[in-house]
């Protein structure tokens, strides 16, 4: 897949959410928009992956910033997810990986030797106007929202 670089538009994504309804990248044209792709819901390390944007929340906002998670997991499965780690900012639940092909964050991965197609945990920031402000691809879990808090100069 294709991955999505500074200056491109990025792709509209329109999937259910958590917060009810559906959610579209459409909906929040003129806010950026921090969207973060991860594999499995409830999994050690999209948790601790969740939970540190959830805690860093409030500076991410105040810096003019929405937070949004895309992941592969049914919503159900996300509403538990946000109601057991407390998460204030919406999932969506991507099963048929529409966004993530369309985002770059599906594609071939290599674990312990093996092989496999799933989800490349990554995250692109979009600016009000919808292009891409940042991409990254192949994210740790740990860790990753500091440092995009340092790239997006968030003290």
């Amino acid at each position: 897949m294709p991955r999505l670089a500074v200056g491109d538009t990025a792709p509209d994504l329109t999937l259910p959410s958590t917060a009810g309804g559906t959610l579209s990248l459409q909906d929040l044209r003129g806010r950026a928009v921090v969207v973060y792709f991860y594999p499995a819901a409830a999994t050690p390390g999209c948790t601790t992956q969740a939970c540190d944007f959830r805690d860093s929340l409030a500076s991410l906002t105040a810096a003019g910033y929405e937070v949004v998670g895309v992941s592969p997991d049914p919503l159900d499965k996300l509403a538990t997810f946000v109601a057991d780690q407390a998460l204030t900012f919406p999932m969506l639940s991507d099963p048929d990986h529409v966004a993530l092909e369309a985002w770059g964050a599906w594609g071939e991965k290599k674990n312990y030797g093996r092989t496999y197609t799933g989800v490349i945990r990554s995250t692109v920031v979009v600016d009000a106007e919808g292009k891409v402000a940042l991409a990254q691809y192949n994210v740790k879990a740990t860790g990753h929202v500091a440092k995009l808090r340092r790239d997006l100069g968030i003290d």
